[in-house]
Order: structure tokens, then C-alpha cells, then sequence
């Protein structure tokens, strides 16, 4: 009860606090830093520091206006479903250890199907997050097109296999890059293609690169770029890695939600002609961590370039063992808080709360452009607004100078909490709107606050900033 009521205190005072954490590392230490005593301390000693230290040190993601990176809150049935979860304590790894665990992620993973518009025949894995979406939908590709090889590469290794012809966009997330590493192709032997000026893959640099091999191929192809929100030509890059014979991976970590949108579908049209898709629910669907999700439409490939049998697992053939589709062993039932979003949001608030983020972005990038120190940078598609800040002057020299200086300034002010980024070699601040809660008060209320921090003036060094 105590945990309960102290976080009811954190979530009902999140919408007016700084966003920005106000106790620094030091300061935590000193308060969590104990000796570890030999007969333990009281527990509500404990929790009470711990929560005291969390409503200092945490930054308030939870909140309506952080804007860094592609960060949801948590709608509170998810919130509420996550502390069942805890306090059932399931092992979600087998149906004979959780029925229910299993249970859920079958549904779960039958109305993710269903948005997406593929078959049932279609594979769904729920693991930490979007690293380990990629991770996994990238082992059953290195998989299947291995063994479509002759090439068993979960028994031989990658000694002595054939070749794989890896190609990436240029605009790729790193989490692509890590999983790949990860996976034995390594990060110098990939092939990236060009991208346009959103960050778009070029789909006839593409078509160039495939006509140089002939050995099993995987592409690597983005809905929603991190930096615009921009969307590679999905159904274009789809024809031609079947033309190929290619795996053709999505990595729509945020980007898939606009399927819920009858106005934002056509971006995401190609995936459901793709061979895997990843993507995390605790971004866009806005459920607690860790939630990602792979998904592939090869099950045996998924299956068997993750599961090795034991003898002592008691698997149940006519139920689903969610061990077999992610990396993972013992895990929480994190399908739960999916269930929860899903079912309390229905369709509707789903295209709502993805149509009403993409409207606050809009917003935001329309009343920032309109101070003449403010160059939006990229064409709002989505939810992602990329900013730079020139000098009254308007001395582009200065730009990137001035840009740090006002997101430094932005984050030590407290009303909002955005990060900065460097697009096609100019640094740039990057404002993602993904958070349930955020209105059009919050909008402006950040939008406000960004402009008062613009300086009009000269900069330390005499020069105009």
C-alpha cells in the first residue's frame, strides 16, 4: 500500500513538475549509497527513500511535455495492468509455468496481425524492446536465408557459411547496426544505400545494389526515420526483394502506429508484404518498459533460430511457449500491459492518440517557424519536428553554435525536455511528440518556453548567436 499511494503521489503531481530530474548523481548517492547492513533494514524505510529519490531523480517521462527521443508515457490501464504483472511475479517463458501469460500473448499477437492486415500464419515474439525486435527478426532472417542456402547456421556457425549480402539505408537506426553486429555479419561489410532529403531510402540505388550479387540477401528497410519520421517507399522496396528472392526486414519501432490512422495508413503500406517487422509498444501505444515486439512471416525460421530444447522443459503442444519466438528464458509477462492499452483504447483511441500526437507536432513546428531565428528542418510527415536556431543576424555560420545553446538551455529550464541531433551535418533539435497525456496547452506552454530562450543578442564572444 505504501509503494501504491507513493506512486499515486508521483503520477498526480507529474503533469507540474520540472521535466528535467532536480537531484543530480552525487545527490542520489548520498541518499541510496548505504552499507549493505547484515540484518536488512525496514522495508517501509526503504521504499519511502526510494521513492523520495525517484520523485528527485527521475526525469518525468511519464509527462505531457517530454519531447526527447520517441518516448510514450503510460496510459494508466497499462500502468495498472504492469503492477499485476509484478505482483503476479509469472514466468512468461512457458505455458506451464504462466497459462495466462501464454494466453495473452496469443490474443495480443492475433490483433497486432490484425492491424497490420497479414495472416495468421504470421509469428509475434514479445521481448525488451526495439534492439531486441530487431535482434530476433534479424536472426530468423540470417536463418531462413541461410538454409535456403544449404546452410545450417544455428548448428555450423558462421565458418565456412555462404556469404550474406546485408543492405541497409544510410538512415538505418543503430540498433540495426548493433543486431547485425551481434549476429556475425559485421558493421564493415554492409551495404547502405542513399537516401533522400527526408531520409527516405532511394529505391533505384537499391535497385542498382541488388543487381551486383547473387548470394542470400537481407534488406534492411525503415517506417518512421527517428530524426524526420520519415518512411522508406515500403511497397516499392517489397517488389523488388521478392524480384531477389530477399528477406526484407522493417524496423517501424514507432512508425507501424500509423496503421491505426485511415489518414497516415498509406506510409506503412509494403509491410504487410515484408518477411519480418519490428516494433515497440512503450513508444507509440504508450505501455510501461520494456515492450517490443517481432513479428515475422516465417514461424519455423523464427522458431528455430531461437529455441534449443531442453529435456527438463515441459512444453505443451497444443498451447503456445512464448520461449520459443524471443532470445529470452525467464521473462516478465509483458504482453499484459499490451492486452490492457489495446483493449481500453480499441481502435478508435488508438487512431486518436496517433492522429492527435501528429496534429501536436504539427503545431509545434508551425509556431516555432514562425520566429524568424527558427528553421524547421524536416517535413512533419508524423510526430517528429527537427529544428535549428540561426542568429538575428542570420549568420548560419553560427547555427549549429546557437542550436546546442538553446537545447542545453531547454533542458535546464524544467517546462519541457527535448534533445539535440546532427541532420546532414548540421546539428539540429529534435522534438518527438508520443506521449498520451500531451494537449495543446502543453504545446504551446513548450513552444513558449523554447522561443523565450532563443537569445536575439551577442553571444559571449562579441559575435551575434
Amino acid at each position: 500500500m505504501r509503494a501504491a499511494e507513493h506512486a499515486a503521489d508521483y503520477l498526480s503531481t507529474i503533469d507540474d513538475r520540472p521535466v528535467h530530474a532536480t537531484a543530480d548523481g552525487d545527490h542520489l548517492r548520498a541518499r541510496l549509497a548505504h552499507a549493505l547492513d547484515n540484518m536488512g533494514v525496514d522495508p517501509f524505510e526503504v521504499i519511502d527513500n526510494l521513492a523520495a529519490s525517484g520523485r528527485d531523480g527521475t526525469v518525468a517521462t511519464q509527462g505531457p511535455r517530454y519531447f526527447g527521443f520517441v518516448v510514450g508515457g503510460s496510459i494508466p490501464a497499462a500502468t495498472a495492468a504492469d503492477w499485476l504483472v509484478s505482483a503476479w511475479d509469472q514466468n512468461a517463458g512457458i505455458y506451464a509455468l504462466s497459462p495466462l501469460a501464454s494466453v495473452v500473448e496469443d490474443i495480443v499477437a492475433g490483433w497486432m496481425r490484425d492491424f497490420i492486415g497479414v495472416t495468421e500464419t504470421w509469428s509475434v515474439g514479445f521481448v525488451t524492446g526495439g534492439q531486441m525486435a530487431n535482434f530476433t527478426c534479424l536472426a530468423a532472417a540470417r536463418h531462413h536465408v541461410l538454409r535456403a542456402a544449404g546452410w545450417d547456421v544455428e548448428r555450423d556457425g558462421l565458418f565456412g557459411a555462404p556469404p550474406v549480402d546485408v543492405i541497409v539505408s544510410d538512415e538505418s537506426h543503430y540498433t540495426i547496426f548493433t543486431a547485425l553486429r551481434m549476429l556475425g555479419f559485421g558493421a564493415g561489410r554492409l551495404r547502405r544505400i542513399e537516401t533522400d532529403g527526408q531520409g527516405s531510402m532511394r529505391v533505384d540505388r537499391l535497385e542498382e545494389a541488388l543487381k551486383d550479387s547473387s548470394d542470400p540477401c537481407i534488406i534492411c528497410a525503415q517506417a518512421g526515420n527517428v530524426n524526420t519520421g520519415a518512411f522508406d517507399p515500403l511497397a516499392s522496396i517489397a517488389a523488388l526483394a521478392r524480384a531477389r528472392g530477399a528477406w526484407l526486414h522493417v524496423d517501424a519501432a514507432f512508425g507501424l502506429w500509423a496503421v491505426a490512422s485511415p489518414s497516415l495508413r498509406h506510409l506503412v503500406d509494403g509491410a504487410e508484404r515484408a518477411d519480418s517487422i519490428a516494433t515497440d509498444a512503450h513508444k507509440w501505444l504508450n505501455v510501461p518498459y520494456d515492450c517490443g515486439i517481432a513479428m515475422t512471416a516465417h514461424r519455423e525460421s523464427h522458431r528455430r533460430a531461437l529455441m534449443l530444447p531442453a529435456h527438463y522443459i515441459q512444453e505443451t503442444a497444443s498451447e503456445r511457449d512464448p520461449h520459443e519466438f524471443t532470445p529470452e528464458e525467464s521473462r516478465r509477462a509483458r504482453a499484459v500491459p499490451v492486452y490492457a492499452a489495446l483493449r481500453v483504447l480499441g481502435r478508435a483511441g488508438l487512431r486518436h492518440l496517433v492522429e492527435r500526437c501528429c496534429a501536436h507536432a504539427r503545431r509545434m513546428a508551425a509556431t516555432l517557424a514562425a520566429h524568424p531565428q527558427v528553421r524547421v528542418l524536416n517535413e512533419v510527415v508524423l510526430n517528429q519536428v527537427l529544428v535549428q536556431c540561426v542568429s538575428a543576424t542570420g549568420d548560419a555560420s553560427q547555427a549549429d553554435a546557437l542550436t546546442r545553446q538553446v537545447i542545453a538551455a531547454v533542458q535546464n529550464d524544467g517546462t519541457c525536455w527535448l534533445g539535440g541531433t546532427t541532420w546532414q551535418g548540421k546539428a539540429a533539435m529534435r522534438i518527438s511528440v508520443s506521449n498520451w497525456s500531451t494537449t495543446e496547452a502543453d504545446i504551446d506552454r513548450s513552444a513558449s518556453a523554447i522561443l523565450r530562450l532563443i537569445p536575439s543578442g551577442p553571444t559571449e564572444g562579441g559575435r551575434d548567436a
